[in-house]
């Protein structure tokens, strides 16, 4: 049986991993696969490492690593289409694609292993059939490998860049162009590890834009990601000068409409079956949260253009 080890913290200010690792002599990153694997709690319940801890907390630490794994849980899910290989899913907004640090149910993973049962172990025990992600806030078509053969077949089409995905999001403000590329480096944000940024030293990301419709204050556009860099349509919509609407890390701290979370949406995905070796496209319609935002701008638009009609 694993060591159980209880701290009450006297003086606050301390990151709770550096805390830890003072007070146990484990590395940071030993402390994190702690707390990854649910053998942390502070005050009772699993925090991020990086919480800076306060006076009188109290924190539990099991010495025994066990491996994080996610269980069956039923949960609603969208299925657009499934075969022996390969399923399609419509993710919605507020959907985590796996568990992770203080997040072990409630995923798409959790999900899917209740509706099918047994999927591709190549992404490991606790994003088993994931072959590529979507932000949590961010909805719609995801593709998913219910053999470790499917997987593979397709991660070499991602890394060979013949997948296409395209994504429809609304931007503040309006772009110069109708279309355009934006190309540049990617990378963690040296000022906040939680944030993506545009850097000389980061990985290459290519995005492709296309300016769907415009309003007074907004465009809806289309985006066709080359790479698939984390949160790059977002940083590159903030890059541009025209974040993503409802987007609470790289957008606006004042928006207008009131969202759970930014107004992208991956449209589309065209692919080759991995068994079969037929070209395949799967869309996934536009949420209605997100249909009402473009309604009430068209009624604007409308309006606008009557009342410019009748001077």
């Amino acid at each position: 049986m694993a060591d159980v080890l209880t701290y009450t913290v006297e003086n606050g200010g301390e990151r709770m991993d550096v805390y830890l690792s003072q007070k146990t002599g484990k590395t940071r990153s030993q402390i994190k696969a702690l707390n990854d694997g649910g053998n942390l709690l502070c005050n009772g319940k699993t925090e991020k490492c990086g919480r800076i801890l306060k006076a009188g907390d109290v924190l539990v630490l099991s010495e025994e690593v066990r491996p994080m794994c996610a269980e069956p849980e039923e949960l609603p899910l969208e299925i657009l289409y499934e075969d022996d290989d390969i399923a399609v899913i419509n993710k919605q907004q507020g959907m985590s694609v796996h568990p992770g640090a203080g997040n072990h149910s409630g995923t798409l993973v959790n999900a899917l292993l209740y509706r099918f049962g047994t999927l591709s172990q190549a992404g490991g025990a606790v994003r088993p059939g994931i072959v590529h992600r979507l932000d949590k806030d961010t909805s719609g078509v995801l593709l998913v490998a219910k053999n470790d053969k499917a997987h593979l077949s397709l991660c070499e089409q991602l890394a060979r860049r013949e997948v296409r995905k395209s994504y429809l999001a609304l931007l503040e403000g309006n772009l110069k162009e109708d279309s355009g590329q934006v190309r540049t480096y990617i990378g963690r944000s040296p000022r906040d590890r939680k944030k993506m940024a545009v850097l000389p030293q980061g990985k290459e990301a290519i995005t492709l834009y296309k300016v769907r419709e415009r309003f007074a204050e907004n465009c809806l556009a289309e985006f066709d990601i080359k790479t698939g860099r984390t949160h790059q349509i977002r940083v590159h919509a903030q890059y541009l000068g025209h974040p993503v609407v409802g987007d609470k890390t790289y957008g606006y701290t004042k928006q207008r409409f009131s969202l759970a979370g930014q107004l992208l949406h991956a449209a589309q995905i065209t692919f080759r079956h991995p068994v079969r070796g037929t070209d395949m496209t799967f869309a996934a319609p536009l949420p209605a949260y997100f249909e009402q935002v473009l309604a009430t701008l068209r009624r604007e638009e409308n309006a606008r253009n009557r009342k410019e009609q009748s001077c």
